[in-house]
């Protein structure tokens, strides 16, 4: 069945651009041709535009088990979901969508993508599910569905690039390898929004040390938001906050952890009392919990004298549970703030704009666990990228970070980056950017307009 095909037009930078949407499914098959899986995806492509010159962009976000409407109608396609205000926050239901002056479809095309089991793809009848789900398979249907799409579309001559956001970033990075070494697709670029490369940094577990360092200087922004520290560092810039709690917490603080039981008291006192100065917790409270606070610990405390929780995606959101006990919330403020606005837009806006029909439900997000990654060990995607970039020495890669995501915080990219392994002549080929935001930087048209921005320098640099 062909995608359903759609005309429109937006202004972008005061200029026009009329633009053709297709709206369907990809048919992932065996070599056999049995029909396996059904990939639904939206193209957008400028009309009149030489494919030659013209990038074309993969997009998709994570989980595992997320479809792409978050990048979709939040951040990068030429609809946007409209908000209740300019921090980001939902409007009251039914929900309405506008052209979004931040499209990247000024510069490339976009291709939003939806794995298996996400959105509208499944697999085939008579087909597990489970097949899909898993960091391998997951890179293998994704990839072959680009490599179906650049074929059938005449786009193998076009600039390529990846944006991928959360699980997403996982995914661009081991693509960016696997579309080399399958099938000789160089990128010309990758985007990674709200990174995590490696989850050795973002896995709180017995024995491992280096997340309470890495989401320390996070603490320290969201307990800035909420006016929790000392004069001396309220008054600070979030760059300027930020470099003062990496320095601790990758100094002093690392120290204190190597030491574990070893570490004397005066050192024990000296953290204790850093770590109140730089998240606002109590010292009695940070003693409880032998100076190391996991991320659910913080959701459920900075704020427990006001029975509020504090958001993952975004810590400037607030929840209320229905008891104060406890060191876990019982939900995500900053999730369920966006994922009535997001699924009650693309399911109108699909429908009414794209004449896409279908009676199955629309997974924005849904369970694909288990999750097969790789044996006994972290998955660790440094090294298939810091590969990538080597063998494809024209490849760039750009990072993008929220001063207050604390599902994938700022520091584990910054570390991530720095402990890629690139040798001199790659090195300059990766760059970092930071947003006064959360992990959908995007949500606020501020820094939407930045995303688009620096995104639009990004991709000159990686084509010219």
């Amino acid at each position: 069945m062909p995608p359903v095909i759609t005309h429109h037009h937006i202004v972008l930078d005061g200029k026009t651009i009329n633009y053709t949407a297709a709206a369907g499914y990809m048919p992932i098959k065996d070599e056999k041709g049995k029909l396996l899986a059904r990939i639904f995806y939206v193209a957008y492509t400028a009309d009149g535009e030489p494919t030659g010159k013209r990038p074309v962009t993969f997009a998709f976000n994570g989980g595992p088990g997320s479809s792409s409407i978050w990048l979709h109608v939040g951040a990068i396609s030429p609809v946007r979901a409209n908000f209740g205000d300019d921090q980001g926050n939902p409007p009251a239901p039914p929900y309405t969508y506008s052209d979004n002056e931040n499209s990247w479809l000024s510069f490339t095309d976009l291709v939003f993508i939806d794995p298996v089991s996400t959105g509208y793809s499944r697999a085939a009848n008579g087909v597990e599910p489970a097949n899909y789900h898993g960091y391998s398979q997951d890179i293998a249907s994704v990839g072959d569905f680009i490599r179906l799409y650049i074929t059938r579309n005449e786009r193998w001559g076009s600039p390529k690039f990846l944006t991928g956001e959360s699980y997403g970033t996982v995914r661009a990075s081991g693509l960016s390898g696997y579309l080399q070494d399958a099938y000789g697709i160089y990128l010309n670029g990758i985007t990674l929004i709200s990174s995590v490369l490696n989850f050795e940094y973002i896995d709180f577990n017995r024995g491992n040390d280096l997340p309470y360092i890495l989401y320390l200087p996070t603490y320290c922004t969201t307990a800035q938001h909420y006016k929790k520290l000392a004069p001396a560092l309220e008054n600070l810039s979030l760059e300027d906050l930020s470099k003062k709690a990496e320095t601790f917490a990758a100094g002093t603080y690392n120290l204190f952890l190597m030491k574990g039981d070893k570490a004397s008291e005066q050192l024990t006192s000296l953290v204790v009392d850093s770590l109140n100065y730089f998240t606002g917790l109590s010292k009695d409270y940070i003693r409880s919990c032998r100076e190391r606070m996991n991320d659910n610990r913080f959701f459920k405390e900075l704020l427990k004298s006001e029975g509020k929780t504090i958001g993952r995606y975004d810590t400037r959101y607030t929840g209320e549970d229905a008891d104060d006990a406890g060191s876990v919330p019982t939900y995500d403020p900053s999730y369920s703030a966006v994922l009535g606005l997001f699924s009650g837009v693309f399911n109108e806006y699909v429908r009414k704009d794209l004449n896409f029909k279908s009676d199955l439900p629309y997974e924005a997000l849904t369970n694909v666990y288990p999750w097969p990654t790789t044996d006994n060990r972290y998955l660790d995607v440094s090294e298939t990228l810091r590969s990538a970039m080597t063998q494809n020495p024209y490849l760039k890669v750009m990072v993008c970070c929220g001063y207050y995501d604390l599902a994938t915080p700022f520091f584990n990219a910054v570390y991530a980056v720095n402990h890629l392994g690139l040798r001199s002549d790659v090195s300059g080929n990766i760059s970092l950017h930071f947003y006064n935001a959360g992990h959908m930087m995007y949500v606020t048209k501020e820094n939407d307009a930045k995303l688009k921005s620096d995104a639009e320098n990004f991709y000159r640099s990686a084509i010219k």
